[in-house]
């Protein structure tokens, strides 16, 4: 394929534009679309190195059966037989289907499909689940139905935007980038951050309320309660267009401000400056994400923040509203076509008896699924006790990603039959595999994704599909027709999204909130041009970008209904044992479990292990300094990470990201600690809020690697691999010398047998240091310390695969660039390989402004995600030298 494709992000909800030209030498040169309405021509650093993820090595590219290769006809026969066999000899809640938001729109709905209307279970869950159910759960409560009511253009023309547990900034950047472009145009504009940590985000806040962990509801609540105490209700809306004001309202009572303040953590004078600040301001938009979505009372937490909109009427107009913010990039499309186990397609519901005779007649299906069924946590024990008899997994990875990811591992193990579609050979779940499935990833696969504020737009192929690769709907047709069911006879994903369109419009007449009925006849060309555009787009009636400002829901009566959330204290309790709470979340340049973005350096230079936050006088306690080793453990599990002393942690809370697996660290998936505790009303995990305990790591020795070729680290207590510029880097640790440090090397780099060792020891002081060359040219170099170890590290990646004379040799084992190259420091920005070290160096000669640092070193100019940190550097620069 030749010339610009335009296309969509495959990350964050966000669902940028992007635009991809395929190069005659195999690259593909990836661009900000600037005519897409989400983005403008932006990128983040995710989305700005997807060229350099692209590569086949380690891709999955054949069927295999039992570990061993088959064709298609042979894999998909098995999976066909195999699946008929458990439902004839177990009824049809005996299998199920665990999907992904990574799946396209025409994915998701094939899969729908085959499980709900065809095997008749409600069998089939989503990771999406994992970040955004309470959100849904919160929708429907107060709306009737699964509604994000306002636009990315919301948060821009507002006059007050609340960010509540939303880490904007490297969670969703451009966004991010968005608002503070807004921020600066018109500083009268004000954002408030509420969040237990200081986060990169905090960085453009007015007010920052570093709340206690859990206690959203108690916020919102008192907030409620002010607002009615000051009289800031819009009498007429609440009056004509809602329900359960007075039951709202008892639940709060009681929620003062002095009370609010001793629940939250806060100090009463914040509280206060924030309730005036809402109350006084007509334009407000509520962000919120996974802090108030991942929680055992997450669906209160939506709720109490829709409350205050709705007691004031703020909500469907321009600038106002509350606004969920989701973390994949096609959860909503998922949401439209029923991927989560308590839906039907179309914003249809399985509890409701019409609703069903609408889809199982559409679909001509032989049954329908009559109940919700199990969701990802409680479907997954479904599976380690026997209930689940076989098992689809397709784009996800849930042995690192769901809470008690040990027992999922231990499910699996268990389950007689597995199936895994997927791009990638080895993941923590692949293992586990009885038949793997090659699926088209991002760049092969043709269809439809949609974004946060209900933007559909098109993922188009620019590449061609590798091996025998095939994209996942193809899968779950194929699968379909050799069980004997008709309707699969697709030719492409236009003819799914057809009917995926049509669908939507039938029996619909504007009583549900999703119909794009417009689409319903488009033909493959019309699809191949698709241009983006926001649902509703009804056939025959005109397009709305908001809901709601005309006080019309969803709901039996037509009114929104105000939803009782009584405080409750979280039920997650630090004992003597676990005086900890794990909150765990994203960095900015990684994704999910890292087999993306995990393939360039690019994005592994800004954080290259796992890590936990701690607090100062959490480390002092725990004896723990800066860069040790540290296990942290809960009831369900355990890992071993890389200490970083923080204040912009909160006391008493430790903060782990997700993405590191088995595949790039040991012992490093962090959601292994995590309790399998959900929200009784969406089922969504409660992922912020494990208490755990902390204590160092002994380790006898530590090093640093660097390496042509992927080392051997496997044997050692700790480790962790990522890939450089000119190879791969590694932080190994042990409890116990080897018997041999030269014989380590070796095992470590396997050089060739004419390859040269240079060597440093300081037996006296545990430091030992070993360059390796071949033909001149430097293949690996190991240091080792008795602590952690201290050298410059971005030089000594530089110096991979250099010929190196004596001189340069010797500053080599001495570990410091000196004069002939300086060290960058730990990367800060991604895009141009800038590090702390040489912001530092240009903030001292003068640049006193994010952008003047920019205009010295190019840092923050491309997608801008560093900006808040090279500011954060700016200012303590500033500091020392004042004091």
């Amino acid at each position: 394929m030749s010339g610009v494709t335009c296309t969509t992000c495959p990350y964050c909800g966000v669902g940028c534009g992007v635009l991809a030209s395929p190069q005659a030498d195999g690259r593909v040169t990836i661009k900000g679309d600037p005519d897409h309405p989400a983005n403008f021509g932006r990128l983040c650093s995710k989305g700005s190195a997807l060229g350099e993820t692209l590569g086949l090595e380690d891709r999955l590219l054949a069927p295999e059966v039992g570990g061993v290769r088959a064709t298609w006809d042979s894999a998909l026969d098995h999976v066909a037989r195999r699946f008929l066999s458990a439902i004839e000899e177990h009824g049809p809640d005996a299998v199920a289907f665990y999907v992904s938001g990574q799946l396209l729109t025409e994915d998701y709905y094939a899969a729908n499909k085959l499980m709900k209307g065809f095997i008749g279970s409600g069998n089939i869950d989503t990771n999406s689940r994992l970040c955004m159910a309470s959100s849904v759960a919160g929708h429907k409560r107060a709306f009737g139905s699964d509604t994000v009511p306002g636009t990315y253009e919301d948060l821009e023309q507002a006059d007050l935007v609340v960010l509540v547990g939303s880490n904007l900034a490297w969670c969703h950047p451009v966004l991010f980038q968005r608002l503070a472009a807004a921020k600066a145009a018109r500083p009268e504009l004000r954002v408030v951050t509420i969040d237990p940590r200081r986060t990169a985000t905090s960085e453009l806040a007015d007010l920052h309320l570093s709340i206690a962990p859990g206690s959203d509801v108690a916020l919102f609540n008192g907030l409620l309660v002010h607002l009615a105490g000051v009289h800031q209700v819009d009498e007429a809306f609440v009056a004509a267009h809602t329900n359960g004001l007075v039951e709202a309202l008892a639940a709060a009572t009681g929620a003062d401000i002095r009370t609010t303040a001793r629940w939250t953590g806060l100090d009463p004078a914040e509280v206060e400056h924030f309730f005036r600040l809402f109350a006084a301001t007509e334009r407000v938009v509520t962000v919120y994400s996974q802090g108030v979505n991942q929680s055992a009372t997450g669906t209160d937490k939506v709720n109490a923040i829709v409350n205050c909109h709705l007691l004031t009427g703020r909500i469907g107009r321009p600038g106002m509203g509350p606004f969920s913010v989701t973390g994949q990039p096609n959860a909503m499309g998922g949401r439209e076509v029923g991927g989560l186990a308590n839906q039907l397609a179309a914003h249809m519901e399985i509890g409701d008896a019409d609703h069903r005779a609408l889809v199982r007649g559409f679909w001509d299906a032989p049954r329908i699924a009559e109940r919700p069924g199990l969701k990802a946590v409680e479907l997954f024990e479904a599976v380690r006790d026997g209930r689940i008899k076989a098992l689809w997994i397709m784009a996800t990875n849930p042995v690192a990603s769901l809470p008690d990811a040990d027992g999922v591992a231990a499910a699996l193990d268990a389950c007689p039959f597995v199936v895994v579609s997927d791009v990638v050979r080895a993941t923590d779940t692949t293992r586990f595999a009885d038949v793997l499935l090659p699926s088209a990833a991002w760049g092969e696969k043709d269809g439809t994704v949609t974004n946060s504020e209900r933007r559909i737009s098109r993922q188009r192929a620019f590449l061609p599909l590798p091996g025998e690769a095939k994209p996942d709907w193809w899968q779950m047709a194929e699968v379909a027709r050799r069980m004997g069911h008709a309707g699969f006879d697709w030719d492409g994903p236009a003819a799914i999204f057809r009917e995926h369109a049509a669908l939507s419009a039938y029996g619909n007449d504007g009583r549900r909130d999703f119909d794009i009925g417009a689409h319903a006849e488009i033909d493959d060309a019309g699809y191949d041009a698709l241009a983006p555009f926001q649902w509703p787009q009804p056939a025959g009636r005109p397009a709305r970008a908001r809901f709601f400002a005309d006080g019309r829901f969803f709901t039996a009566d037509g009114r929104a209904r105000f939803v009782a959330t009584p405080w409750r204290a979280p039920l997650a309790r630090t004992t003597a044992k676990r005086p900890f709470v794990l909150n765990t979340g994203r960095v900015r340049d990684q994704w999910h479990t890292m087999t993306r973005t995990g393939k360039t350096a690019r994005l592994t230079s800004h954080y290259a292990e796992p890590f936990v936050e701690v607090h100062p006088d959490d480390a002092r306690t725990l004896g723990l300094g800066a860069a040790d080793l540290a296990w942290v453990e809960s009831d369900h599990g355990r890992a071993l990470l890389r200490v970083l002393i923080t204040k912009r942690q909160q006391a008493g809370s430790v903060f782990a990201p997700i993405h590191w697996t088995g595949q790039q660290a040991s012992l490093s998936r962090v959601d292994a600690l995590v309790a399998p505790r959900v929200d009784p009303v969406s089922g969504q995990p409660a992922s912020k809020s494990t208490p755990v305990s902390v204590r160092r790591f002994a380790a006898g020795w530590h090093g640093f690697l660097v390496s042509a070729a992927r080392p051997q680290v496997h044997d050692f207590d700790y480790w962790a691999v990522a890939p450089c510029e000119g190879g791969y880097r590694a932080e190994i640790a042990g409890s116990v010398d080897p018997d041999d440090w030269r014989e380590m090397v070796t095992h470590l780099v396997s050089p060739g047998p004419e390859a040269e060792i240079l060597a440093y020891r300081d037996t006296a002081h545990g430091a030992h240091r070993f360059a390796v060359f071949e033909g001149g040219r430097l293949v690996a170099a190991l240091f080792i310390a008795p602590g952690p170890v201290e050298t410059a590290r971005g030089w000594l990646i530089g110096r991979l695969g250099q010929r190196l004379d004596g001189a340069e040799r010797l500053r080599l084992l001495a570990g410091r660039g000196g004069e002939a190259g300086a060290d960058p420091g730990a990367i800060v920005c991604s895009c141009f390989s800038v590090g702390v070290n040489q912001i530092v160096a240009a903030a001292k000669a003068g640049a006193r402004t994010i952008d003047a640092v920019g205009a010295c070193l190019k840092a923050g100019t491309n997608c801008g995600s560093c900006r808040m940190e090279i500011g954060r550097l700016i200012d303590a620069c500033a500091t020392a030298k004042a004091g």
